[in-house]
């Protein structure tokens, strides 16, 4: 793959991760349109990583507390201020693993790449964001996460493992259903990216294990991951900034123009 398209892949990667414009509908795109190099796995292994280490360093108070109380749970404390953020987020993360179990076990991965399936979801999530959106209250804020709100709004993440979804988008329509205010509902999705996009990073890893001659990738999957990284936190910045403001409609256009543009492509 040349330089500019790793450049483009992590970039693209890097913005769409925590944007309710799903990542994983640009990057199937892009390895559609592109078409399948050696490399595939090894560069999706590496702007992951970057997207992820982008959002632990911009909700690093979080994701030390996060991890905190993950040590404190293993050691049988659950009394520990932090222990209650550490069992939501495993909460929140346990049904997209379920899930992924599941459409593995079916070998229906392919399958849901199709171009139309991506278009679909692509224009419906984005209309349901907006009604959702518009219409629910903003009464609730993080420090009042439940457990079975977690679940809830795993639940909503688990259906963005269909490409077009996209997991932001469709854990912040959960949040936002529930009561959340477009801030913390954003921040919540976040925290839920930490988990989930690590185990999706190690299946990935383990895909890529299975590569033979790895080594000629790996500076090119540097390369990808350090444009990943700055894409995503530039990203995530100025969305976190701007989301009360702004609020989610700009996403939802973008969204159903794309949408309409990939069915054009797939009925035309």
């Amino acid at each position: 793959m040349a330089y500019f398209e790793i450049l483009v892949l992590a970039i693209v990667q890097g913005i769409t991760e925590f944007l309710p414009i799903s990542s994983s509908a640009h990057l199937a795109l892009l390895h559609k349109f592109n078409g399948a190099a050696a490399n595939d796995i090894a560069l999706d292994v590496a702007v992951h990583l970057g997207s992820i280490l982008a959002v632990i360093l911009y909700f690093r108070a979080d994701a030390q507390r996060a991890c905190a109380g993950l040590v404190a749970l293993a050691r049988g404390n659950r009394s520990h201020p932090s222990a209650g953020l550490a069992l939501h987020l495993v909460i929140a993360t346990l049904p997209i693993i379920l899930a992924g179990i599941v459409i593995i076990a079916l070998g229906v991965e392919d399958a849901l790449r199709d171009i139309r399936i991506i278009g679909w979801m692509m224009i419906l999530f984005g209309i349901l964001l907006w009604v959702v959106d518009r219409r629910a209250a903003q009464t609730l804020t993080a420090p009042q996460w439940t457990a079975r709100q977690a679940l809830v709004m795993g639940l909503w993440q688990a259906v963005a493992l269909i490409p077009g979804v996209s997991r932001s988008g469709a854990s912040i329509t959960g949040a936002r259903a529930l009561g959340y205010e477009r801030h913390d509902a954003t921040r919540l999705s976040m925290l839920m990216s930490i988990p989930t996009t690590l185990c999706t990073g190690a299946v990935l890893a383990v895909d890529m294990t299975r590569v033979e001659a790895l080594g000629p990738f790996l500076a090119e999957a540097a390369i990808a991951s350090v444009f990943a990284f700055a894409a995503a936190y530039l990203a995530l910045s100025l969305m976190m900034r701007f989301i009360s403001r702004v609020s989610f409609t700009p996403y939802v256009i973008y969204r159903v123009i794309l949408g309409v543009v990939l069915l054009a492509i797939a009925y035309g």
